[in-house]
């Protein structure tokens, strides 16, 4: 028997932040039926922040998915068990504007609250409404190492804040 989703509060998010995102990665999702794009992503964090709950993304402007996060007001983070590292890989290394990401990997998208797209194989779901945006910008490292290490092609990566409206967990 499938296990079905059952709203949580993000409060009750029990798994480790760094495991999840760091290690196991993550699908940021933006756009509605049938117009969205998903990638795979392993920088971002969960929090409290004005008042809210919160998740941040990192999203680079040459990614496709970068569009769609612009042009919505909305966003998904999908989180999946191990056998789905596949699917992610995949989702990370191609680009939706040559490929259709589903139909490569077989993940059903279905949508949330907001009308964002998310999928129903995800083991734990964040859907955020954006709060705040803001470029990366080379003056404001005081770690000038990251920025060599990480932006030798000063592509820096715009920072979306979210404030978290629905967590669905199976």
């Amino acid at each position: 028997m499938e296990r079905k989703f059952q709203q949580i509060e993000p409060a009750e998010i029990d798994d480790s932040v760094f495991t999840m995102i760091g290690e196991e990665w993550m699908l940021i999702t933006a756009g509605g039926p049938p117009d969205f794009n998903t990638m795979t992503a392993s920088w971002g964090g969960l929090g409290h922040l004005w008042n809210r709950d919160v998740a941040f993304i990192f999203v680079r402007p040459q990614r496709y998915t970068f569009e769609f996060v612009e042009d919505n007001e909305t966003f998904t983070l999908s989180f999946f068990d191990p056998e789905y590292h596949d699917a992610l890989q995949y989702c990370g290394t191609h680009s939706g504007r040559n490929v259709d990401k589903v139909e490569q990997t077989g993940l059903t998208p279905t949508t949330g609250k907001t009308g964002a797209v998310y999928f129903e194989e995800a083991r734990l779901v964040i859907e955020c409404r954006k709060l705040y945006a803001q470029d990366l910008n080379a003056s404001s490292f005081v770690d000038t190492d990251i920025r060599a290490d990480v932006y030798a092609a000063e592509d820096y990566h715009r920072v979306y804040v979210g404030e978290i409206v629905q967590v669905l967990r199976r």
